[in-house]
């Protein structure tokens, strides 16, 4: 199996068992899908989940949060991971939303990264996910799954080079799900530590569990 037959069994997979597919996070809008998402960075969306409700019932826009003051918005978030940059990082980039953005969040990824606590991962997360945009966003799942499954080779060692062979091979119409099909695989089955092969359906091709495989 080549790398392009590769592609082609893993992504008819989810497309049959996966067809809608969007991010585990709760929001209700733009701005609240991109606090979560900054939240959860090396934090779980388990934990994000418990915390935004009252968050965002407080400050449910970017106005409101740039009015608060760091510590109001520690008070909320501090069973997060690092809760005092996050406070520090969603009031500054509140206050840049309103006075660059009228307040609304930018559909343009060059103008996502420049706010503060927003970098390329999170930037294409609510580009795909709020925006409907074709990226991929690469996170610690994502980049683990695509090497362990044979979607990138070796020398893909960067979540910016995974990135570009994802949407390289990936189409378009498949790329805002597929961030999620490879997420999730990496946090419920792939996983770090103790991957649950026995229960992988993709084992089959699984270039870790093949013996001699030149992917692996």
């Amino acid at each position: 199996m080549n790398r392009r037959q590769r592609y082609e069994y893993i992504l008819d997979y989810f497309r049959t068992r996966l067809p809608e597919v969007t991010s585990e996070l709760r929001f209700k809008t733009p701005f609240q899908l991109l606090v979560a998402t900054v939240l959860s960075a090396q934090c779980t969306d388990r934990r994000v989940n418990e915390v935004t409700p009252a968050l965002f019932a407080r400050f449910p826009n970017a106005r409101e949060m740039a009015l608060a003051d760091e510590a109001q918005i520690h008070e909320y978030i501090r069973s997060v991971s690092y809760p005092n940059s996050k406070a520090r990082h969603l009031k500054a980039m509140s206050e840049m939303l309103v006075a660059d953005f009228s307040g609304e969040v930018p559909t343009d990824a060059d103008d996502l990264v420049k706010l503060p606590g927003v970098g390329r991962k999170t930037a294409n997360v609510v580009q795909a996910v709020a925006f409907g945009r074709a990226t991929m966003a690469v996170d610690t799942h994502v980049y683990r799954v695509s090497h362990r499954l044979g979607l990138v080779s070796k020398n893909d060692n960067t979540p910016l080079k995974v990135e570009k062979q994802l949407m390289k091979n990936i189409p378009v119409e498949d790329v805002p799900r597929a961030h999620h099909w490879l997420l999730l695989h990496g946090r419920y089955v792939c996983t770090s530590r103790a991957p649950h092969c026995d229960r992988c359906d993709l084992k089959a091709i699984c270039p870790q569990l093949i013996e001699g495989s030149r992917l692996r």
